[in-house]
C-alpha cells in the first residue's frame, strides 16, 4: 500500500460532531448564505472521505487531490470551503493555527452574477414602504446605502445611527468604519422614535432578540416574490454589490470604495468596474444588430 493510500480511510470518516456545529454556526454568523454553506459542507465530506485527520500534509494531498480532477474555480471554491472549516475550527487541531491553503490562480471573472439592479431595489423598497414593513425597508435601505456584510448590519445599534457611523475590529486590530449617510440616519430616526426605541440593536425579532442571518435572507426572498424581483437577485450580498456599483457610478474612486467595504486588496473590488452579466445580456441585446 503505497503512503498516500495509507493516509485515506476505507471508507468515509465523518469530522466530530461538535465540529460541524462549530462549522454551522460558524458560518451562519458570518451570513453566508444556505447554498454557499451547502457546498462548503461538501467540501468537508470529501476532504473526510479521503483522509482520516485534519493535518497540513493532508490538506496539501487534497489540495492536490482537486487540482487533478477538477477545473480552478470548482477547486478554489472546495479550498475555500476547507479554510472557513479550519478557522471555524482552530485551536481544536494542533499545528493548524492560523493555517490556510492556498488558492490557485485562475482568470478573475469579467462579469457580476445575479446583482439586483437599481429599479429592483428601488420597487422593492417603495413597496416595503407602501405596506408599512419598516424594519424590514430598513434593512434593505442599510444594506445598499452602506455596502455593509450581513453580518455587520446585524451589529448596528439606535446609539450608531445617532453618530451617523459604526466601528469595526478585525482580528489584525485593524478598525473600520461604516458611514450611514445623513439622509438614512434622519429618516431612520424618526422610525426609531415612533417605536420608542432609543437604544440596542436596529434589527430584532418579536423577542428583541438580533435577527440571524437566515431569517434575512429567507425574508427578503419573500420580499423578491411579493414584488415581483428575481428572487436570484435578491440576497444580502446582492446590495452589497449593488452599494459598490452605485458608488462608483457617482464617484469614481476606487481605492476609497475598497476601504470603505472593507477589502484587504483593491484588486478584489476591481469587478465593480465591470458590468454586471445581466447588464452585459443587455448591451448585447442593443448593439448587436448585425
Amino acid at each position: 500500500m503505497s503512503e498516500k493510500q495509507d493516509k485515506r480511510t476505507a471508507g468515509t470518516v465523518n469530522p466530530p460532531e461538535d465540529w460541524l456545529l462549530q462549522f454551522d454556526n460558524y458560518l451562519e454568523n458570518k451570513g453566508v448564505s444556505p447554498r454557499t454553506a451547502a457546498s462548503y459542507r461538501a467540501a468537508v465530506r470529501l476532504y473526510y472521505s479521503l483522509y482520516k485527520e485534519l493535518t497540513p500534509e493532508n490538506l496539501t494531498a487534497f489540495k492536490n487531490y482537486l487540482v487533478s480532477r477538477y477545473k480552478s474555480s470548482t477547486v478554489n471554491l472546495r479550498l475555500h470551503g476547507i479554510n472557513q472549516f479550519i478557522r471555524a475550527v482552530e485551536g481544536a487541531e494542533e499545528g493548524l493555527s492560523g493555517y490556510q491553503i492556498p488558492s490557485i490562480k485562475q482568470q478573475q471573472k469579467t462579469f457580476l452574477e445575479h446583482v439586483i439592479s437599481q429599479k429592483d431595489y428601488e420597487r422593492i423598497k417603495r413597496g416595503l414602504k407602501k405596506d408599512q414593513c419598516m424594519m424590514w425597508y430598513f434593512v434593505v435601505r442599510f444594506l445598499c446605502a452602506t455596502g455593509t456584510r450581513i453580518s455587520e448590519l446585524l451589529q448596528i445599534k439606535a446609539e450608531h445611527v445617532r453618530i451617523g457611523y459604526m466601528d469595526l475590529c478585525s482580528k489584525g486590530g485593524k478598525i473600520r468604519r461604516i458611514y450611514f449617510p445623513e439622509l438614512l440616519c434622519q429618516e431612520a430616526l424618526v422610525w426609531l422614535e415612533k417605536e420608542g426605541r432609543t437604544s440596542g440593536f436596529l434589527f430584532t425579532n418579536r423577542q428583541g432578540e438580533p435577527l440571524t442571518p437566515r431569517g434575512v435572507s429567507l425574508h427578503l426572498k419573500a420580499a423578491a416574490r411579493k414584488y415581483h424581483v428575481p428572487e436570484e437577485t435578491v440576497y444580502p450580498h446582492s446590495f452589497r454589490h449593488r452599494f459598490a456599483k452605485n458608488f462608483l457610478a457617482h464617484f469614481n474612486d476606487i481605492a476609497l470604495l475598497a476601504d470603505l467595504m472593507g477589502h484587504e486588496s483593491i484588486e478584489t473590488t476591481r469587478i465593480y468596474l465591470t458590468k454586471s452579466c445581466e447588464e452585459q445580456r443587455a448591451l448585447i441585446d442593443r448593439i448587436v444588430t448585425w
